[in-house]
């Protein structure tokens, strides 16, 4: 049985749902970019993991949060990365419970591939795109990220 307060929210349309139109426009980013990436054998997870890895080797443990990543996942990607040739893990020299990821010569081939498909993407956009409304987009989402944190700290 259906109550009436339940039939006016359902009834209910709000005129514009932004993190709708958010979570739409990363759909699409992410199946072009994991559309380029399956064109040379990696998948988007692997090729911004491949960004994210400094020269001097990063540790396993900060590449979930710069990346927004689980555990889990990272895990099961940092496998097969290894597995594919596109890193190697190497104890830290001053304290062994750190494990850093460096990448292979492959790793870094890769790499460069993957940088230089975000960039040409990036280019795109700001070609098209006014720099007002970039600079308008920048500030936006940075006080969405905001309001997210406080949502994060209120939990």
């Amino acid at each position: 049985m259906v109550h009436s307060c339940q039939i006016i929210v359902m009834q209910q349309k709000p005129d514009y749902l932004l993190d709708l139109d958010v979570r739409l426009t990363w759909h699409k980013m992410a199946r072009m970019y994991n559309q380029q990436a399956a064109a040379h054998g990696i998948s988007m997870s692997v090729g911004f993991i491949l960004l994210h890895i400094d020269k001097e080797g990063t540790p396993s443990t900060q590449l979930g949060p710069r990346m927004g990543m689980e555990p889990t996942s990272l895990s099961r990607t940092l496998k097969t990365m290894e597995e594919k040739g596109l890193i190697r893990r190497e104890y830290d020299q001053t304290d062994k419970r750190v494990v850093r990821i460096f990448l292979t010569q492959e790793g870094l081939d890769a790499r460069y591939m993957a940088r230089d498909v975000v960039f040409a993407f990036n280019n795109k956009l700001i070609e098209r795109i006014p720099k007002a409304h970039i600079d308008i987009f920048e500030s936006v989402i940075q006080q969405i990220q905001e309001i997210l944190d406080e949502e994060d700290t209120n939990e």
